[in-house]
């Protein structure tokens, strides 16, 4: 098992609470030793159960360490040790983007920035993406899992945002909470591939390996 800091940030409202976990390649050195870049992945939605210690967010940040990276795994706003409230993928992108400045300014401008995200993490993480190419720090790629998309029931309609040709996405067949009809139907306009696990449903029940083979496969 990987071992992991438990870091308090300063945040727009308060302390975010992230687990740091470094690369499988810096023997635990840090700044870590021939890293290949640092990934930050954010979690499913906040009311809903969802956090930074979840199956899928756990198996992102596994495999990106598989990669050479160093992981990052915030807490959204209430949940665990971060302070504030949810704000619906608004402010959570402002506390996404304070965690961002924080691992570049631990492990190094240089290293190129990968972002993850699984369900409501994943539309933050569009929208994060999106900011940091405004500014000029865009990031290197983006892998996003179950994203939320379009009407979801008993939540409320994403906007989510256009991303890079090169985005993995991978999505479940029989998701029952966002509809692989809502993925396709953001994706088709940018002619995005769609990764589409047969028979998964949107937390990937006994399919969690096949996500890491994908991504391992595109990468």
């Amino acid at each position: 098992m990987s071992r992991h800091e438990r870091v308090l940030l300063d945040g727009p409202a308060g302390k975010i609470e992230v687990f740091v976990e470094p690369s499988q390649a810096s023997g635990g050195v840090d700044p870590p030793a021939g890293a290949a870049g640092i990934a930050l992945i954010a979690h499913p939605h906040p009311l809903y159960g969802g956090t930074a210690d979840n199956k899928v967010v756990t198996t992102l940040a596994k495999v990106f360490r598989e990669l050479g990276c160093a992981t990052l795994r915030p807490n959204f706003r209430g949940v665990g040790g971060s302070a504030g409230v949810h704000d619906h993928g608004v402010a959570e992108t402002e506390d996404l983007l304070a965690v961002h400045a924080y691992a570049r300014g631990r492990f190094g401008g240089d290293l190129p920035v990968y972002l993850a995200g699984f369900s409501f993490g994943a539309y933050v993480v569009t929208r994060l993406a999106r900011q940091l190419a405004e500014r000029g720090e865009p990031a290197a790629r983006l892998v996003l899992v179950g994203t939320a998309a379009g009407f979801i029931e008993g939540l409320r309609k994403y906007e989510t945002a256009a991303v890079p040709a090169d985005t993995i996405v991978i999505h479940g067949a029989a998701d029952e909470t966002v509809p692989l009809a809502n993925v396709l139907a953001w994706a088709e306009p940018l002619n995005l591939p769609v990764s589409v696990i047969p028979g998964a449903d949107h937390f990937f029940h006994r399919r969690l390996h096949l996500i890491r083979d994908i991504i391992h496969r595109q990468w």
